[in-house]
């Protein structure tokens, strides 16, 4: 596969030079100042991307699964019960992981290519008068089906059922590309990853914690000590980690918050809708449908697209990738080989975005799909070319 080829998976995405550079940095002492001034700017940049004033930032050696079993551990006992839906693979494997701390899990089944009912929710919420339920978790964009759920309307269900759980949202494939509002949706941890919208390797597990999700610290019980955020807040007190950080994936986070901040998080975020919009209208053109039952679900991050009963997904993937060295993202469990994904998010371009439609068309010309070349490509050209002259005085 050529390293000139941008990927079209939806995660890890493609690294800007500036950011690979910055992670490209000689051996820092991690336990003096010099680490605090790549450490606390780093945190202090997720903190405005998140949208909050209030939530606290720990950042682990992990990935987005270490920042789901540190929203857990930090703040839930054993028995403890939470309510979660599952309506896609990232959503079932928090899920796992949940019944596998020995929490008691009420899950919500709900068809893969739907949203999270805010209302279903709600009803649960309003139902548990004893309130058992410690926490909701909620999978803000679904990366296996791209789909996005209305988190704000999750927030008020609760704020309507008058309910005390905390919010827990699985943010890994929309925070730095999606609207995130941690404060004004009233989230309590709020879980990302380096790979994806702020554009660097994998290897950070990016957490926000709310005062409320501290203050659960003190009487969580779960067995935790590599992601136990007290020892890093002690650790970020004195410039350092309670163990060897990263400390060049830290400098590339630092700087990859300065780029989402000056190009303006609106405009991030219209960016996005306007290079997966342009692949939405590709796939219309092709006549092929999306997993995302309704538009108003649909993740502006990642396209799941829907092939024809009786074929197999899996093979433009491996196509792609052996002929014209391309990565397209595989359907993922029960939508495995019934779709293929791609991936429109982080450094990203609506000329970028052409190049992956342009291949999508050609793979599937080649394994006998009824598409005609072509097709995909001009409808997105017609929509970029329609919508640039806004883009630009949007962005002035």
């Amino acid at each position: 596969m050529s390293a000139q080829n941008p990927v079209f998976i939806p995660g890890p995405t493609n690294i800007p030079d500036e950011i690979r550079k910055a992670c490209d940095m000689a051996t820092l002492d991690h336990r003096s100042p010099a680490f605090g001034k790549i450490l606390h700017p780093a945190r202090a940049g997720v903190q405005q991307v998140l949208k909050s004033t209030t939530a606290e930032v720990f950042i682990f050696p992990s990935s987005g699964t270490g920042g789901w079993e540190t929203a857990l551990t930090n703040t839930l006992s054993p028995g403890d019960h939470v309510l979660v839906a599952r309506n896609g693979m990232f959503s079932h494997r928090w899920i796992d992981m949940c019944q596998r701390h020995d929490l008691n899990v009420e899950i919500v089944e709900t068809a893969w290519g739907e949203g999270i009912s805010a209302d279903r929710y709600g009803e649960i919420l309003a139902a548990d008068t004893d309130h058992r339920i410690k926490a909701v978790l909620a999978t803000h964009n679904e990366t296996a089906t791209g789909v996005l759920s209305d988190i704000g309307a999750i927030r008020k269900a609760m704020n309507r059922s008058n309910h005390p759980a905390l919010l827990f949202v699985d943010g890994v494939s929309s925070i730095g590309s999606i609207d995130f509002r941690f404060d004004e949706w009233g989230v309590d941890v709020a879980v990302t990853g380096s790979q994806k919208g702020f554009m660097l390797s994998a290897g950070l597990g990016i957490v926000g914690f709310s005062a409320r999700a501290m203050a659960a610290t003190s009487t969580a019980t779960l067995l935790r000590t590599y992601f136990d955020v007290r020892d890093m807040e002690k650790g970020y007190a004195n410039n350092a980690y309670p163990y060897t950080p990263p400390v060049g994936l830290l400098n590339g986070l630092k700087l990859s918050c300065e780029m989402l901040l000056e190009e303006g998080l609106e405009n991030v975020f219209a960016r996005h809708h306007r290079i997966a919009e342009g692949v939405r209208q590709a796939i219309a053109a092709w006549g092929m449908e999306l997993c995302a039952v309704s538009p108003d679900l649909c993740s502006n991050t990642v396209s799941a697209i829907k092939t024809p009963d009786g074929f197999d997904a899996t093979e433009i993937v491996n196509h792609a990738a052996s002929k014209y060295g391309v990565a397209f993202g595989v359907g993922l469990g029960e939508v495995a080989g019934k779709v293929f994904r791609i991936g429109h998010l982080g450094k990203m371009t609506d000329v970028m975005a052409l190049s992956g439609i342009a291949t999508a068309e050609m793979v599937m010309a080649d394994l006998g799909l009824d598409v005609r070349l072509g097709s995909g490509v001009a409808a997105a050209q017609e929509y970029y070319r329609s919508s640039a002259e806004q883009m630009q005085k949007f962005a002035a």
